[in-house]
């Protein structure tokens, strides 16, 4: 029952949109890959190709860090998802020298942050 109302919100939906297509949008970290870009190497471009990878490579890597983020949670029977199991989880997934650089940028981004908004 509740799927034939669904289905019917649906139709509804897609013959009121008959006169213009509307284009699927999907969010990407596109825009904030090319401003890092530029802060490093101000001259260098970057391919649809190129970015697509860089974009995966960055949905692949939260992902990885927020399902560990959960897993600290759960083993330390917390039901509140900090900036600390954050951290932590940060420093499980990514390696060495890496994961030193993101505490310390995450560490500066969440003091930017609470000082604007306390």
């Amino acid at each position: 029952m509740q799927l034939d109302i669904f289905l019917q919100i649906k139709m509804v939906a897609k013959s009121a949109n008959k006169g213009g297509k509307k284009k699927n949008r999907s969010e990407t970290y596109g825009t904030y890959i090319f401003k890092v870009l530029k802060q490093v190497h101000p001259d260098t471009g970057i391919s649809k190709k190129s970015m697509l990878i860089m974009n995966s490579f960055i949905v692949d890597t939260f992902d990885k860090v927020a399902t560990e983020a959960g897993k600290l949670c759960k083993y330390n029977k917390k039901e509140t998802l900090s900036s600390r199991e954050i951290q932590t989880a940060v420093r499980l997934v990514l390696p060495g020298e890496l994961s030193k650089h993101a505490v310390s940028e995450g560490t500066k981004a969440v003091t930017k942050f609470t000082g604007k908004h306390h």
